[in-house]
């Protein structure tokens, strides 16, 4: 029998990690930075506070690489505060999370620790571990130079070699480097031809001081663009004249798909059809995995009013999410219907308009009796307000009692006012989702959300997530 403290305490788990999955401290449709900022600061601080052990255990959850990064700094500089068992679960869920963040992200995060004057052995451990285990010092040494200097500095530890030393803090000491990415860093500052040699953002710099015309200069460097970088620069190509950087689009992953998709104007998108939805549904192939064709009957009920635009900083995120998960959903489902709030049926066309008439949606999906029903929305039902709560709490007390239809709701965006993303009615579970390729353990979790679960199961689920997490193998 769980106690009261113990629903709460549940309760405020999964509150954080809703928030720390959705929550990146960016405007979003409905807020400003300001508060969500604000409001992620309180939710960090509050679970760190009450329930320091369930708080980094989140880091195996999914949370985004932005709550990562603050609960990681939160932990080492508050590391006084855990008992010694603690730490040592807590320095195997930084390490583990650390190899997953993108390295910009990671030399970020020692720089903020380097400020704080956090320097305590466990940090400089996790420090000096993290570089050993990096594949390319040299690469590092160029493309992150600063990072990596105020790192070393920090935690006083001397370059793994002479020359990687010579490069970053006396680098007019050597004539010639061995090593030909920091030899070509060396010639790019006279020398045209060797900026070629450099990753993409080191060598933009080294084209904007020699003066090279942008379209010339993305069509030299495009070999050396990493797939992310191939998809951001085509169209700036096209605009400068140049050929687009060719980009494998089938090995992209699903929801950066969507995105990239819905950046396209919509001739483009109807000239590409053919492209483009292979491309997406060979995506949520991979997503899916193993479980692919296992999900029974499922009926989606997808966002593209207005507010799916999101805001400047995460233009179209929503949608993307929406379009990401309706492929998903495909291919987990033996038999799938999609039913978007502006009544389109195209998915590959779809655009954020009008507002969001999500109660007729439910209804829409409801009557083609699936088993499984996922609700893909930032929760702002209006039109009218509040009939989507109303036709799911009717739904579940007078024609469905015994549950034979399940109901979730997936909600992409931070609402920081609640401290929590927007639910649709209290009978639904609702889980926040960043990345449509977390949406089969989001649709798990979310059964904790509806209440009837206490402490102990979170906690047991969270332990074996936790088990999982720090045996997976690292990249």
């Amino acid at each position: 029998m769980e106690s009261h403290a113990d629903l709460i305490a549940a309760d405020d788990v999964l509150l954080f990690v809703n928030a720390a999955i959705t929550a990146t401290g960016q405007r979003e449709f409905h807020a400003g930075a300001g508060a969500q900022r604000l409001s992620l600061g309180f939710l960090h601080e509050y679970l760190r506070v009450n329930y320091r052990e369930l708080y980094a255990a989140t880091l195996a959850l999914g949370c985004n690489d932005h709550n990562a990064a603050l609960i990681i700094q939160a932990l080492l500089v508050h590391a006084d505060e855990a008992a010694p068992a603690e730490r040592r679960t807590e320095g195997a869920l930084i390490a583990r999370r650390l190899l997953t963040l993108p390295p910009q992200r990671v030399y970020r995060l020692f720089g903020q620790l380097r400020r704080a004057k956090v320097n305590n052995r466990r940090t400089r451990a996790i420090i000096r571990d993290w570089l050993a285990a990096r594949p390319e010092p040299a690469f590092d040494a160029v493309k992150y130079r600063s990072g990596l200097k105020a790192a070393l500095r920090h935690t006083h530890l001397a370059p793994t070699e002479a020359e990687l030393g010579d490069f970053l803090f006396a680098p007019k000491r050597r004539a010639h480097y061995d090593a030909p990415l920091l030899d070509a860093w060396r010639r790019a500052h006279y020398e045209q031809p060797a900026l070629y040699e450099l990753p993409f953002t080191v060598a933009e710099g080294f084209a904007a001081k020699h003066g090279i015309a942008r379209g010339a200069f993305l069509e030299r460097i495009a070999p050396r663009l990493t797939r992310l970088e191939q998809l951001r620069l085509q169209e700036s190509a096209r605009a400068h004249g140049a050929q687009a950087p060719a980009a494998d689009l089938a090995r992209m992953p699903l929801t950066r798909l969507a995105s990239y998709t819905l950046a396209l104007p919509t001739a483009e998108r109807r000239e590409r059809r053919a492209e483009l939805t292979a491309a997406l549904r060979a995506a949520a192939v991979r997503a899916a995995g193993p479980l692919r064709g296992r999900w029974g009957t499922v009926a989606a009920v997808l966002d593209d009013s207005f507010s799916s635009y999101g805001s400047g900083t995460k233009r179209r995120r929503p949608l993307a999410v929406a379009l990401a998960a309706h492929h998903l959903l495909a291919e987990l489902a033996q038999r799938y219907t999609a039913h978007w709030t502006s009544g389109r049926t195209d998915a590959l066309l779809a655009h954020p308009l009008g507002p969001t008439p999500l109660g007729h949606r439910v209804l829409d999906a409801l009557e083609t009796s699936p088993d499984l029903v996922v609700i893909v929305s930032d929760g702002w039902d209006n039109a009218p307000p509040g009939l989507a709560a109303e036709v799911l709490r009717v739904h579940r007390t007078r024609l469905d009692p015994g549950h034979r239809t399940s109901v979730v709701h997936l909600n992409p965006v931070y609402d920081a006012e609640d401290f929590d993303v927007r639910r649709l009615a209290p009978g639904v579970p609702t889980a926040g989702l960043r990345d449509a390729e977390d949406l089969p353990a989001l649709v798990e979790l979310a059964q904790f959300a509806q209440g009837r679960t206490g402490l102990a199961e979170l906690r047991a689920h969270l332990d074996a997530r936790v088990a999982a997490f720090l045996s997976q193998e690292t990249r």
